[in-house]
């Protein structure tokens, strides 16, 4: 019998050398303690082997009764030892090499295997009923609140969260998203008409009086300017005057037009009541109302859209402003004191006290939660099923077998003695009511 085994494990006692190559350390050990349990079946085997032969021959040599009930309670024994050995052996390999039909069931039948698993498993464990009712046990969103409420968590969630965005915005080339953000800025803007927004716009600021502050602006800085370049201004009324007109003529007309040019920027300055501001709220009105209704003025206000969206320099300037925000979005989530972190911090910290004491924001996360995975569940189920199968059907036929025979070969071995002596004592019994009826 000791030989029998040695043949389904190799002469050593240890698989082929190719599979072992294959095996942890844990396979290893557990592997070993399926040989001990293997060599104490096999001795108990031979023991009521022994038994048996030594009850015999005292029955023969009319030693007395109880040689006959030794000797039926052994050979019952070898017989159930005997058939356990054969169905355990069967298992994975086929006993003593002969080919006997349904024999090395898990290695011939490996890949129905592995279909009956996927299936098990897409049944009984990636249902959605069953996937909704474990986290609704489970409560994650209690969970999820009483870790994130405290502060060590928070700021770890906050580290992470930072690293996620540094590593995402250096993993971004910046012509990706220069040429994504340009695409949508201009599609959106070529879908929209503008010319009726910007004419509500600009109706709401006169009629708030919010272009005023603009006016006196230009104003004051008109009448700087004048000031300042008083001469130029002269020379240049002086220049375009006729040729044959005399000098002194020109230079006096040149003042006089610098005088009421500067007179006139000075009132508007200083007389909010002015009829050119009038004037000006009056035109601003008239083209805010154009903007919104009349054909001609909205389609040159789009045909110049679409020149400025066209020309280089409004591409360069998104350009530079994907830049100018990645630059500081990386500064901001690096530095552990900018503004950017600390509010993520206080965010997650609010977020995780509210989970932890609200309780319908807990049934809104928990429902999320529920439905997420019940659509990844329901979604992807057959490939997570063929996963197992694949796997199952990519596994080498010996070598599964041996791996699963070092993690339950030691509780089959179990069955081998129990085998032993479940027959020894069925035996007995058998033979003690025979004798009985008999007598």
């Amino acid at each position: 019998m000791d030989r029998m085994d040695r043949m389904t494990t190799g002469e050593s006692g240890a698989p082929p050398p190719a599979a072992f190559s294959f095996d942890s350390p844990l396979d290893v050990e557990k592997r070993r303690g399926v040989r001990r349990m293997k060599t104490i079946a096999t001795a108990l085997l031979l023991a009521v082997a022994v038994v048996y032969a030594l009850a015999t021959w005292a029955r023969s040599a009319g030693a007395g009764g109880w040689a006959g009930y030794a000797a039926a309670a052994a050979e019952a024994g070898m017989v159930g030892a005997l058939a356990d050995w054969f169905a355990v052996t069967a298992l994975f390999r086929r006993p003593m090499g002969l080919p006997i039909p349904h024999t090395a069931i898990i290695p011939t039948k490996k890949d129905q295997l592995g279909v009956s698993l996927g299936e098990f498993v897409g049944e009984n464990f990636l249902s959605g009923d069953v996937v909704r009712q474990r986290l609704r046990t489970v409560g994650i969103g209690s969970r999820l609140g009483t870790w994130l409420a405290e502060p060590a968590h928070a700021d770890r969630v906050t580290a992470e969260l930072a690293t996620a965005l540094r590593g995402a915005l250096r993993v971004l080339r910046d012509s990706d998203v220069q040429a994504v953000v340009g695409e949508a800025i201009t599609r959106r803007a070529d879908a929209q008409e503008i010319a009726p927004g910007l004419g509500k716009m600009l109706e709401r600021i006169v009629a708030d009086g919010g272009h005023r502050r603009v006016v006196d602006l230009v104003c004051l800085r008109a009448h700087d300017w004048l000031v300042e370049h008083n001469e130029s201004v002269m020379e240049a009324v002086a220049g375009g005057a006729p040729g044959w007109t005399p000098r002194f003529v020109d230079k006096k007309v040149g003042e006089r037009v610098y005088k009421e040019l500067l007179r006139f920027v000075s009132e508007m300055r200083d007389m909010p009541a002015h009829p050119a501001r009038g004037a000006l709220d009056r035109f601003l009105t008239d083209f805010a109302g154009d903007l919104q209704s009349d054909t001609d003025t909205r389609t040159r206000v789009e045909r110049l859209k679409t020149e400025v969206l066209g020309r280089g320099e409004v591409q360069d300037l998104i350009a530079s402003a994907w830049a100018s925000v990645r630059a500081m979005i990386v500064a901001a989530a690096e530095d552990e004191r900018s503004e950017l972190r600390l509010r993520a911090r206080a965010a997650i910290l609010s977020l995780g006290a509210r989970l932890a004491t609200e309780e319908r924001l807990r049934a809104k996360v928990d429902g999320w939660l529920e439905d997420a995975a019940v659509y990844v569940v329901t979604t992807y189920r057959d490939e997570i099923t063929s996963l197992i199968t694949e796997t199952v059907a990519g596994w080498d036929a010996e070598h599964t077998s041996r791996k699963i025979e070092a993690h339950i070969g030691r509780d089959l071995q179990f069955i081998r003695i129990n085998g032993t002596v479940v027959g020894a004592l069925a035996g007995l019994v058998i033979y003690t009511v025979s004798r009985l009826l008999g007598a």
